[in-house]
């Protein structure tokens, strides 16, 4: 018995850490058929990332509200407001972009480019250090998620290269959200920090958003999965999990979500890969294997 986990004490508390950032993959991994069900009723980018913002915010303020946890100083709630505009609008936003213009699939693994970000940032922000199985996590998530960009676009046709940028892009704006809530999750909760830098990052998309009219009631329930589900709920557990296990590991277990994206991209749309982006998935999920088997 002595080979099994204990799920008592520090042990217990770092596999919980790992099962919060399994599930909160999981969610996420519904984000790309939600919201390509979004653009094929004729909803904009613009308009499914400011309702993930919007609806996932309000519940993370009433979350907060209720457990008395809306609390701030000028100071802080400015660099919340600050990070809610620059570094969570354009990470939802530039998400949903390269979703409609290369794909569900293509979209959330190049968006989980982040860890190699989040490894750097630990480092040199938190002096955290990369032991030897990490960095071999790390360099297989990676080596899988370049092989899923070298085999091109899940979508077929064409390579789009702004669907690409802005893949990139949510990948490093992805992994800001590591070291910024490393960095005041012992000062405030997790439903208030998220409250208070969703909102704000709802508030600067909505000028620029143009709303589609006499929206059915089955997109109102898509917008609204995608606001409490992979929003909400998927950041909530994930940032549980941030107050278990470090910022690297959760960043790597977070590469389920690919692989469970892109299955179900190929599941409801038809999108497929080459084989040597099946081989990238294979990698990702080797890499997870890998690292939640090793102890700290």
């Amino acid at each position: 018995m002595s080979h099994l986990p204990d799920f008592a004490g520090q042990d217990g508390a770092r596999w919980r850490g790992y099962a919060l950032a399994v599930a909160a993959a999981v969610l996420w991994s519904v984000i790309g058929p939600l919201s390509r069900a979004c653009f094929e009723a004729g909803i904009q980018p613009g308009e499914v990332a400011f309702w993930r913002l919007a609806l996932g915010g309000l519940c993370f303020l009433l979350h907060a509200s209720l457990r008395g946890e809306c609390r701030t100083n000028w100071h802080d709630g400015s660099c919340f407001i600050l990070f809610g505009i620059f570094g969570v609008a354009s990470f939802f936003l530039s998400l949903q972009l390269a979703i409609e213009r290369s794909g569900a699939a293509l979209a959330v693994i190049l968006m989980n480019t982040a860890p190699a970000w989040v490894a750097i940032f630990s480092r040199l922000l938190f002096k955290e250090h990369i032991s030897r199985g990490q960095l071999l996590a790390l360099v297989l998530a990676m080596a899988g998620t370049a092989l899923v960009c070298l085999s091109g676009g899940s979508l077929g046709g064409p390579t789009s290269f702004l669907g690409l940028a802005c893949g990139l892009l949510s990948g490093f704006t992805y992994a800001l959200q590591y070291p910024f809530f490393v960095w005041w999750k012992d000062r405030y909760s997790t439903a208030m920090l998220f409250a208070a830098t969703f909102l704000p990052a709802a508030a600067v998309l909505l000028p620029f958003t143009s709303f589609a009219e006499n929206k059915p009631l089955s997109v109102w329930l898509v917008l609204l999965a995608l606001g409490t589900l992979t929003t909400y709920g998927a950041y909530f557990t994930y940032g549980l999990s941030l107050r278990l296990i470090s910022p690297v590991r959760a960043a790597i277990i977070s590469n389920l979500e690919p692989v469970l994206g892109t299955f179900l991209a190929w599941l409801f749309w038809n999108e497929m890969f080459l084989p040597i982006g099946w081989a990238g998935c294979a990698l990702v999920l080797l890499a997870v294997v890998l690292l939640t088997l090793r102890r700290e």
